[in-house]
């Protein structure tokens, strides 16, 4: 009876621990600045993206994913926390994140269910009380890195072992990734490695070693390329940086190398991807690891007379996203989604692919319907925010699967309020600015209705906060310029005031 009741134990303790080890491991990839004209997959036939689109057969890739905020440090911080940027109150121009947001990013809660956690890359946001705001110590693997973070190997401490093989560091991500699924694999734990990749952000430093992947290619460019594209555009998103790197850039003047070199970055970030699959394979985990792979947003490179990023247009707004779940019911069907979906959906997915609870104070929805059926999920409706650079240019939008409104509320001497309206399903270019059709007024009432639901959102997130209620007022549709004016004159004699 002893020995049986032994045996039964042994047995229990057995399928406890297989249960354990059978909970998914999750890899998230991050590219800097991807757009989505710049993978295979996503139709472009003038590169070569061989990995990227191999993931994209093998798993689902996403045609309507946007970044809710289209610049680094917000982004990023939407992603960690599945949060909008009004709550996660994280960007370039106001203080660092609190502790208490970062405690409920999906890192930190997965590591406390018994992952381990892994971390490469550029981090991008600040943890306030943290040396340098980076929070090294709430994972068990650490290669991030402060700031901007650099293309040099050797300048990642946790990087210079691969340095003589892999000196730019695209690659030496990889090989850090590798060691870190062997290492996790050995310890039988599940892992989520997370990566965030340099490339392709400026200043651009293709990997020497692919120099060759480009050499003299001339590339076709997009159907809204130039200055000519812009006319029906607002005033208000030609004030920023974003409009004068057309010329700056020179994609005016050398668009096949400039494009040559934002593409052989990428190849670089594929050839990584391959790199990580293989290890997968050799480790006998591929069919228990989840990738996920998208962009922090995507960019301009010449569309409309425009560069970099920030503004609502689809070129910087949209980014690729490819998801392989090796036992989801879309994997190897070749299948896209048109659905809607947002950066602040990645935390809530990978809580949910790891069964631990979704936060409450998460904005973003869980992608796991989709990866079963590509047409049962997604949000009716997101907002893109812009709350960084020049004033003029930020902006608040409503995106829903077919069209997208902005609001660009401000006015001076030179221009006054506007608005855009595109129907993107028909029109992915932006050509067509239908907000002073009036065959399409009721839809613009309609959009607009959409769009006070999303301020009126912030507004409850932003009663009291110094840097975000002002936008409760900026942002209205039903507040006048004359008031907005004096808003903005007493909030520069406060500043003035702190300064001295």
């Amino acid at each position: 009876m002893l020995k049986k009741i032994i045996f039964i134990t042994i047995g229990l303790i057995n399928c406890l621990s297989a249960g354990e080890s059978e909970k998914p491991n999750i890899i998230f990839l991050l590219a800097d600045d991807q757009s989505i004209y710049s993978v295979g997959a996503y139709g472009n036939q003038d590169v070569q993206t061989p990995h990227m689109d191999q993931l994209a057969k093998d798993g689902l890739i996403f045609d309507k994913h946007y970044n809710t905020t289209a610049i680094c440090k917000a982004s990023r911080a939407n992603i960690l926390t599945g949060m909008y940027e009004y709550k996660t109150r994280a960007n370039f121009s106001v203080p660092d994140m609190d502790e208490q947001i970062w405690k409920r990013s999906y890192p930190v809660l997965l590591r406390e269910q018994g992952y381990l956690t892994a971390f490469a890359g550029k981090f991008g946001v600040k943890i306030k009380g943290r040396g340098q705001g980076l929070p090294k110590t709430d994972f068990d693997f650490w290669a991030g890195g402060y700031g901007q973070t650099s293309y040099n190997s050797k300048k990642n401490k946790a990087l210079r072992k691969y340095a003589k093989e892999y000196p730019h560091s695209t690659l030496a991500y990889a090989a850090y990734g590798r060691d870190v699924i062997k290492d996790s694999v050995a310890q039988n734990k599940p892992f989520c490695l997370s990566i965030s990749f340099k490339a392709p952000h400026k200043p651009a430093t293709p990997d020497p070693r692919f120099d060759h992947i480009y050499k003299g290619k001339i590339f076709k460019k997009p159907g809204n390329y130039g200055r000519e594209y812009s006319k029906h555009l607002s005033e208000q998103s030609k004030q920023g940086r974003q409009y004068i790197r057309f010329e700056e850039w020179e994609y005016d003047r050398d668009y096949d190398k400039v494009m040559a070199t934002y593409h052989q970055q990428i190849y670089a970030i594929d050839v990584a991807l391959g790199m990580l699959r293989k290890e997968l394979d050799n480790q006998g985990v591929a069919e228990n690891t989840i990738i996920i792979y998208t962009s922090d947003n995507g960019f301009l490179c010449g569309s409309h007379g425009y560069g970099s990023k920030v503004l609502p247009l689809e070129e910087s707004s949209r980014a690729p996203l490819i998801i392989y779940h090796p036992k989801a019911k879309t994997t190897g069907k070749v299948l896209r989604s048109s659905k809607l979906t947002a950066n602040i959906d990645f935390a809530p997915t990978i809580l949910k692919l790891a069964g631990i609870p979704v936060p409450e104070s998460m904005d973003g929805k869980s992608l796991l319907s989709l990866l079963d059926d590509e047409k049962d999920g997604g949000h009716e409706q997101i907002a893109f925010i812009n709350t960084w650079g020049e004033l003029a240019t930020k902006s608040l939008t409503t995106i829903t699967e077919k069209y997208k409104y902005t609001y660009w509320w401000y006015g001076d001497d030179t221009m006054e309020p506007d608005e855009d309206l595109f129907d993107v399903s028909k029109d992915p270019l932006e050509l067509t600015n239908l907000n002073r059709n009036p065959e399409y007024q009721a839809l613009l009432d309609e959009m607009r209705s959409k769009y006070d639901e999303e301020l009126e959102l912030w507004k409850e997130a932003n009663q009291d906060d110094p840097h975000y209620s002002i936008y409760n007022v900026l942002f209205d549709r039903n507040v006048d310029m004359e008031a907005k004016n004096k808003l903005l004159v007493r909030l520069r004699k406060s500043k003035g005031k702190a300064k001295k």
